[in-house]
Order: C-alpha cells, then structure tokens, then sequence
C-alpha cells in the first residue's frame, strides 16, 4: 500500500455522492472528509481539520435517499451512495474551490 491509498480505509469501488449540486465518485467505506480529500487531496491536507469532531470546521448539510435534510460532522459521516451534500463550511468551501462545482457561488462565498 503505498502512502496515498494508505490514507483511506481499503475500498473494492468508488460510489457517486452530489456536492452543492456537482457529482462525483469517491471511495466507499470511507468518511465524507477523507471522501473530499481524495478530491481535493492538497488542499484538504492543509486545511484546519482535526479529524475527530472537536474542531467543527467541517459542518455539513446532507441527504440521503429518503430522508430529509439534516447537520453533520463530514470527520465522522461515512459516505453514502447517492448521497447529497446541501452545504459546507467556510473550511470546506476554501477547500474546493478548484472543483469543478454546479454552484461555484455558494463555493466562492460569492
């Protein structure tokens, strides 16, 4: 295994998951944060997260199929297939701000 992939819990396939309207595929079996460090691994790295909730620096808001919209914390969230990512924190938007999203206001913080 080497450095990069140590990173993530071991995944067979990638699943679909939606941020801010923008799909993308991710690991599975893996939280939403470290799912959006394989996005954006740079960037991530160095942002101020502190991986075990005490920080809240990445807030979310998500849906899953059938279930309405809720708060969570993306460092202990697993993704899911199919699920929908509403809105991110200020960390997280600075973070993405090289994806390609659906909504690159709500990114920009424009």
């Amino acid at each position: 295994m080497d450095e990069a992939t140590s990173l993530f819990r071991p995944f067979e396939k990638l699943i679909r998951i939606r941020i801010l309207g923008a799909e993308f595929a991710v690991p599975e079996n893996n939280s939403v944060l470290r799912c959006l460090q394989y996005l954006a691994p740079q960037e991530v790295s160095y942002g101020r997260f502190c991986w075990n909730e005490d920080c809240q620096y990445c807030r979310i808001s998500c849906e899953t199929a059938g279930s309405r919209s809720r708060a969570a914390l993306a460092c202990k969230m697993e993704a899911q297939d199919g699920l929908r990512i509403t809105e991110i924190s200020t960390e997280i938007r600075y973070c993405l701000r090289n994806l390609n999203l659906a909504n690159k206001a709500a990114v920009s913080g424009k």
